[in-house]
């Protein structure tokens, strides 16, 4: 499996998907033996054996888990160098049929409900892949995962209207705070909802780069509460019974799920169990001997008004930054008609788009796609020649249409034999996510009753703790393997 992150940031080969880095360290117990001469290890068919108490005992193989590579600072990509135990299509397969799982801290728990969330990015790529209009597609992949044994199948637009509306006010609340305390580290505000990015700025820039990240979870970690403590509330279950599934355009959505702050100890579970790409539905197709043209169709659920995968204004990876910037016009300077035009900078995926008063620049946004742009502007910022209020910021290149775990239709082969390449694939996809229906989060009719039944009103305590959340930076152990020679 070819690797999709910058060349800049490789340490090693991750085409090696058995083999994590060399850096890639678990600290581990090691039970010393009380014999003079330590342990003794012979091996055997089927791998290493421990004998020396007189009898064989097979030694276990060493796993590194999600929770374990973010926890390390060996290495600053994620997914594609590990291997994955709870975030595989095996795993998905394996709760479908037994109906239970057994979480990140070991304990097995019975299933009652099986929730799948549908981000609109990887419905967009199976839909090129297997030349499907976008709605189409979404009720043959709803139908699909019924058929595996899904009890509901949710669109994410409740979640990316709550993140937009809560980056919103976030961004307004910084500018204020900025305006009153010029030395803070409050702007420019950078977007969050690319584990990425964010895990890169943990590992790498550290307490430097994360003031300025947006503390707005991602749509994914935002639908991840509402199911497991909404939904399950009003389904009268717990939320370990609710097995929550998410599909996303990336490999990193995995790591986002396993981070230890979207564990909640009170309820004993995480927000998300599983996340699966696009690839890997290709894949679960592909092993069944079918095209999701023959899957059933079946309408979305809905639970909190209609079932539609819809499209926000801006980018295919969201509208973050079109959404702040239309609301800061508003609320800091009463512009209500604020024209946004964006001019492409160095490249098509960093571009920045203005506003102005009399004649005077009073907020400027970019797009920043891609670790090369990423790269820049950290370097900007740490020059204090930054001159953003604001940056939607994503890993990949034309952002999460193009993640790096969507189906390449264009790639290898049918490329050679005259397919897409990699920018008409996404161009493809950006018209196809251009045709969904427009989603207006100020009128989601259903935000205002989980803000006030659910949130106990927008400015509350609970509503930042559900909706908002931290990051931590990794510092570098000094080990062996480290030392760059």
């Amino acid at each position: 499996m070819a690797s999709r992150f910058s060349g800049a940031l490789q340490l090693t080969d991750l085409d090696d998907f058995i083999t994590p880095s060399q850096e890639c360290v678990k600290p581990i117990k090691i039970d010393k033996s009380k014999t003079k001469t330590g342990a003794k290890i012979k091996i055997g068919e089927g791998g290493y054996f421990d004998v020396s108490s007189g009898t064989e005992q097979k030694l276990k193989k060493v796993e590194i888990t999600l929770a374990d590579c973010l926890a390390c600072s060996g290495c600053i990509t994620s997914a594609e160098s590990v291997l994955i135990t709870k975030q595989s299509q095996e795993e998905l397969l394996k709760v479908f049929s037994d109906r239970k799982y057994t979480d990140s801290k070991g304990v097995v728990k019975d299933v009652s409900l099986i929730v799948i969330s549908l981000s609109p990015q990887p419905i967009l790529s199976l839909a090129a892949r297997y030349k499907l209009p976008p709605e189409h597609a979404t009720n043959k992949l709803a139908g699909y995962f019924k058929s595996l044994g899904a009890d509901l199948v949710l669109d994410m637009t409740i979640a990316e209207d709550l993140s937009l509306l809560e980056a919103q006010q976030e961004f307004v609340q910084r500018y204020q705070d900025q305006q009153a305390d010029p030395n803070g580290k409050y702007l420019p505000m950078l977007a969050s909802s690319c584990p990425g990015w964010v895990c890169y700025a943990e590992k790498t820039h550290g307490n430097f780069i994360l003031p300025y990240i947006s503390t707005t979870k991602s749509p994914q970690q935002i639908m991840g509460s509402l199911v497991k403590q909404y939904l399950s509330r009003t389904k009268e279950l717990t939320p370990g019974e609710v097995y929550h599934v998410t599909v996303m355009p990336c490999y990193d959505k995995k790591l986002e799920a396993s981070r230890e702050e979207f564990y909640n100890d009170l309820l004993s579970c995480h927000d998300v169990d599983c996340v699966i790409t696009a690839i890997e539905l290709e894949q679960m197709l592909d092993n069944s001997n079918m095209s999701l043209n023959d899957a059933e169709s079946s309408s979305l659920d809905s639970p909190w008004g209609e079932g539609a995968v819809r499209r926000h204004r801006g980018s295919g990876s969201g509208g973050g930054a079109d959404h702040v910037f239309l609301y800061g016009a508003e609320q800091l300077f009463g512009e209500t008609d604020a024209q946004l035009v964006y001019r492409n900078l160095r490249n098509p995926d960093f571009k920045e788009v203005t506003l102005e008063r009399d004649g005077k620049e009073v907020l400027r946004f970019a797009i920043a796609n891609g670790f090369r742009n990423i790269q820049n502007l950290v370097q900007k910022l740490k020059r204090g020649k930054s001159p953003y209020h604001y940056v939607e910021v994503m890993a990949c290149p034309s952002g999460c249409l193009n993640g790096g775990a969507q189906v390449r239709v264009g790639g290898g082969q049918a490329r050679a034999a005259g397919g897409e390449a990699g920018r008409e694939l996404v161009l493809r996809l950006e018209t196809l996510y251009s045709q969904l229906p427009l989603a207006t989060p100020v009128e989601n009719k259903f935000l205002r009753k989980l803000y006030t039944d659910w949130l106990d009103g927008k400015d509350s305590d609970k509503a930042k703790a559900v909706l908002h959340t931290t990051y931590r930076a990794v510092e570098k152990s000094d080990i062996a393997l480290n030392i760059k020679w």
